[in-house]
This record gives C-alpha cells, structure tokens and sequence, in this order.
C-alpha cells in the first residue's frame, strides 16, 4: 500500500523581521559608482580593483554598515535605519580600513563616519565632472587673525571654485603666520615674503603658469593685500574669494541684491595735487579721524554702498565686487582729472580681504597715481604702512 504523501505545515510569518545580509545588487553599483572605487576612508583613496602588491585585476572592496547590520555590532544602536542596507549607511572600504573602524567604534562614531562618504563622494562626482579648460591653481596666502590662524579646509576650497577645480591638491601656500614682527615691520617683513614667493608662483614652471588661472582665498592685513593684489597684477585670469563670517565658508553666495556704491566729494583742498580717497565699506571713515597730514591742502573723496550700510559682512556676491571695481576705476579716474598735477593718493580703506586684493591689482603702473596707503590702529588711528605703484 502506498504511502500517504505528507505535506508540510505553511509556516507562518515570523513576527520578527530578521533582515537578509545580502546588500541589494543596485544599491552594490551605486556606491561602486559614487566611491569611485576606492576606500572612502579620510585620506586612504586606494584603489580597490587592483591588488596593491601584485596590480591583479580584482574586486578588493568591502561593504561597511555605518550603523551596524546588527543591533550587537559595532555603532549598532546609532540612529538605526529602516533599512540597514540603505544606500546612506553604506560605506565603500579597503579591509584595512573596515577593520579599524569596526575595532575603534568610539573613535569612528557615526557623525565621522558619515562626514568621511560624504566628503570622498562630492570630491569624485566633482572630479569626473571637470574639463580641462577649467583647471585653475589654488593660491591660499594665509596670515594671523588676531592671535589665531585660519585654516581652509581643501573640501572648502573645491566648494568655492566650483565649476573650476585645482591644478593640485595642495596647492600654492604663501604662509606669513610665522613671522613675529608687528605693525610696520610685519607689513615689510610679509611684502618681501610674497614677493619672492610669487617669483616661484609666476615663474615659466609655475603652477600659475601651467594652468593659465589662479583661484586666490587670501587672509592677512588689508596693506598687505593690497600689496599682493598689484604684484599678481593682470598677468594671469584671477578669481579672488571671500571668507563668509556667517558660514566660514568660501563660496560666493547667489540671488542676493547686488551692493551697489557711490562715489562722493567730501571736501576740497587749497592744493590740486593733493587728494585722499576713503573707501568706507566694512565701516564708517569720519573726516576727524584722518591724521593730521591729511589737512585743509587735501581733497577729500569717499567711495561707500548706495544701498546697504556699511558692514564687515557687505560684501557676499561676485556681483557685490565686481560692482566696487567699477566704481574703484571711476574714483581714480575722477580724482586724475579733477587734478591734473596728482602724483599720490592718499587712500584709507576699511575693505574686505577681495576688495583690498582688487584695489591693488587694477592699478596701472603707467596710467595710475601711487597708493599711499593707510592702516587703522585703535591705539594710534590711522597711519602710513606702504607706498604701491610707485
């Protein structure tokens, strides 16, 4: 007699949802794709179809959870998912760098974590985005801010010069932060520092040279921009960018209302040759407060914004900027005729670091009066630091 055929009990759902490991194939390709195919560990990159010894072709890659597959593992119990295998907690690794993460859980928290796919995953889709025509050289000239130096992060900088992209990571740096002179002797002592840099920087086998563009993030004394504007000159393209207090960032910012500014006669003198400009745009320059050369023999001129107050933060867009050396050509255009024996102008700016940057590169060296420039200093007001354009 034959056997009675059994059929198995249907299994009912388990109440428990009990996730699979396979990573789905599509979200495998995407982050293949967006890692570039290498770690997107900080500052590892390699490359993980080649063996690193043999050059072998072959798949070396990991997968790594952010937040882990299991509720045990390590970062298990971090802001967890619907889906552990959600493209954003997915991280494209060497085994190396999987291992170290996985064994220093306090150290490579979540919020590193994804700091570090974030920042790998802009840098690739930005880089294979680029054209050669838009190479640019990063020239970063930093100095101390008070008693602090400020640092600029390379990711900041690909964010500012987008859609151009550096010539090479690190760049062109001009560090004037170790030098300990003040006042006067630092403005000397940075002036002839830049200068011999930029001879290297704007040399036949210079970075500058080699990719016909300079993208400058500059931060020292007013002078001393001024000073590094006329020795860049017009002698290669140049976009100059600002440090955003708000954000610290370096990005121009869009669709804000331009800054539009004006140029105003405060006073005339008794002597035709002589002229001062005031460049009021971070602050206020009263006339009482010009030292005591500037006297009654001085005309007195003030470029200020039309439509904004005057502000440390006035200038946000390229158009804020484009529209003051406009306006910067016009006052030096004005004050050459109105004085026909004019051989110096007097000028006193309180100006943005870009602003400060453009006052000295549109001189022109045979068309244009010397600068002799003012700084402000709270103890002694204003007084003479350089000469440019002489």
């Amino acid at each position: 007699m034959p056997k009675k055929a059994v059929h198995p009990k249907p299994r009912l759902p388990s109440p428990v949802y009990v996730p699979d490991r396979r990573i789905p194939e599509w979200n495998r390709i995407l982050l293949f794709t967006r890692a570039g195919g290498r770690c997107e560990f900080d500052g590892c990159q390699r490359y993980l179809f080649e063996h690193h010894v043999t050059f072998d072709e072959g798949n070396f890659a990991e997968f790594a959870h952010m937040v882990a597959f299991s509720v045990n593992g390590p970062r298990g119990f971090e802001q967890r998912p619907q889906d552990v295998h959600d493209l954003d907690n997915l991280m494209l690794l060497c085994p190396t760098c999987h291992k170290l993460i996985d064994d220093n859980p306090d150290k490579y928290g979540l919020a590193t974590l994804m700091g570090y796919k974030k920042s790998h995953e802009d840098q690739i889709l930005h880089l294979t985005g680029l054209r050669p025509e838009l190479k640019s050289s990063a020239l970063v000239v930093k100095s101390k801010v008070g008693d602090q130096t400020v640092e600029i992060p390379f990711d900041h900088i690909l964010e500012a010069m987008s859609p151009r992209y550096p010539l090479s990571k690190q760049g062109f740096v001009i560090d004037l932060t170790a030098l300990n002179a003040q006042g006067e002797g630092f403005t000397r002592a940075a002036c002839e520092a830049i200068e011999a840099e930029l001879k290297v920087f704007l040399s036949a086998a210079g970075e500058a040279r080699k990719a016909k563009h300079i993208s400058l993030f500059a931060l020292a004394p007013i002078p001393v921009l001024m000073f590094l504007g006329q020795q860049l000159s017009n002698k290669v393209p140049l976009d100059v960018f600002q440090r955003h207090r708000d954000t610290e960032r370096w990005r121009w910012k869009e669709n804000l209302p331009p800054v539009e500014y004006t140029l105003q006669s405060l006073r005339t003198g008794s002597d035709p040759a002589n002229a001062a400009l005031l460049l009021g745009l971070s602050g206020e320059i009263p006339l009482d407060r010009l030292p005591p050369e500037i006297d009654g023999g001085y005309s007195v001129y003030s470029i200020t914004p039309a439509n904004a107050a005057a502000d440390p933060t006035l200038v946000k867009t390229r158009a804020d900027l484009e529209n003051f050396r406009l306006t910067y050509l016009q006052a030096i255009a004005t004050l050459v005729r109105n004085h026909p024996a004019l051989r110096t102008i007097a000028i006193f700016p309180a100006v943005p670091a870009p602003v400060a940057v453009l006052c000295g590169r549109e001189l022109l060296p045979r068309a244009h009066p010397a600068l002799r420039v003012y700084d402000y200093d709270k103890a002694k007001g204003f007084y003479h630091q350089l000469n440019l354009n002489t």
